[in-house]
């Protein structure tokens, strides 16, 4: 089923404009995103052939089939409180049954953590990307020989600095295994002797040992930094994919303003936040945002890593004060949630003027 189909037989029955649009925080280039609930049909429904969502390929149209939607609702998922609570402003279409969902049914100290909890993944989120600007990892891929070391002096060298002073190949090495030492060997050079070579090849991720007679004269000890190589095979995959699939247009905007953070991760983390606060003392979720242009601020770069870090404690330590006197409920009541979920959807099925459902 696509989203098309989903248009094409009726089967939306709650649409609207969220995200920046919906927060009141959109500018010029801000792109239009679409949320909205379905119905599957009723022989869908009982014969088992269950859709929970249904998405665009880029996920800025996202529709939610009803028991989904009710599911996320009763977790107090975030997106979807942000969903249901939506300005009148901003919805496309609402049908008159989803009027019995309330958020005064919905609401509890759960909030704390789903909205907490999301406002502080998005730190991370800004903290990775300033970690990934600040130590970029180049293109050219390390291979194990950047990660063995000789000694020489009274110190260490690299390997290919140790065989260009000697005018040595590293295919022309052997290593030994040194017992009681992990990975450090010991280093041997004959060009005629048929050695293996310290490493295959370039894209191996270990050394090779080579059997090596007792009348041959150890020349070093190696030591191959095992673990280091490893964790950078994991930050330069790590690197990479991310260069691959980040948004050009924020990883654009992060590196105008200077300040080598996600802005935009960082702007989502106060609204959260402040989103938390509001439902700790008020019960209420409002999704347009009443301080637009310090949110902007923030998007656009114009305050410091450490200052936002600082400002975010703050309203994380009043969100917990919040909570702790709100008299909302730990968690919702999932009971009443499922007898309203069926209420709702035996009405769509009953309802004579819907019989495509």
């Amino acid at each position: 089923m696509t989203i098309e189909d989903l248009k094409d037989r009726g089967l939306v029955i709650y649409e609207c404009v969220s995200g920046s649009k919906a927060y009141g925080l959109d500018t010029p280039s801000s792109d239009t995103d679409i949320k909205g609930v379905f119905l599957l049909p009723k022989e869908d429904f009982y014969a088992s052939k269950y859709v929970a969502q249904i998405s665009n390929s880029t996920n800025d149209i996202v529709y939610y089939e009803l028991g989904r939607y009710m599911e996320l609702l009763s977790l107090n998922n975030p997106n979807i409180l942000e969903l249901l609570n939506t300005p009148e402003s901003s919805i496309l279409y609402k049908h008159p049954f989803l009027d019995e969902i309330r958020s005064e049914l919905i609401l509890s100290k759960r909030c704390k953590d789903t909205f907490g909890k999301f406002a502080l993944s998005q730190i991370k989120k800004a903290k990775g990307l300033k970690k990934k600007i600040v130590n970029p990892v180049g293109k050219n891929r390390k291979s194990v020989l950047d990660f063995c070391y000789v000694n020489y002096g009274h110190g260490s060298i690299l390997l290919s600095k140790y065989l260009e002073i000697n005018n040595w190949k590293q295919e022309n090495c052997g290593l030994i295994d040194i017992p009681h030492m992990n990975d450090l060997y010991g280093l041997f050079y004959n060009e005629e002797m048929g050695y293996n070579g310290v490493v295959k090849n370039e894209s191996v991720s270990d050394i090779r040992l080579s059997s090596v007679p007792k009348s041959e004269k150890q020349v070093a000890f190696l030591y191959y930094n095992k673990n280091g190589f490893s964790k950078y095979c994991k930050e330069y995959k790590a690197y990479w994919d991310w260069v691959a699939k980040r948004n050009e247009a924020r990883y654009e905007n992060t590196i105008g303003h200077g300040k080598n953070y996600d802005s935009k991760n960082m702007m989502h983390t106060f609204r959260l936040l402040e989103m938390a606060i509001e439902i700790g003392k008020n019960k209420v979720i409002n999704v347009r945002r009443p301080n637009r242009e310090f949110l902007l601020k923030i998007k656009n770069g114009e305050y410091e890593y450490d200052d936002l870090l600082e400002m975010a404690n703050k309203l994380q330590v009043e969100m917990e004060e919040a909570f702790e006197i709100s008299d909302l409920p730990d968690m919702p009541d999932k009971e009443l949630l499922n007898e309203l979920t069926y209420s709702i959807r035996n009405q769509f099925y009953e309802d004579e003027r819907l019989k495509q459902f």
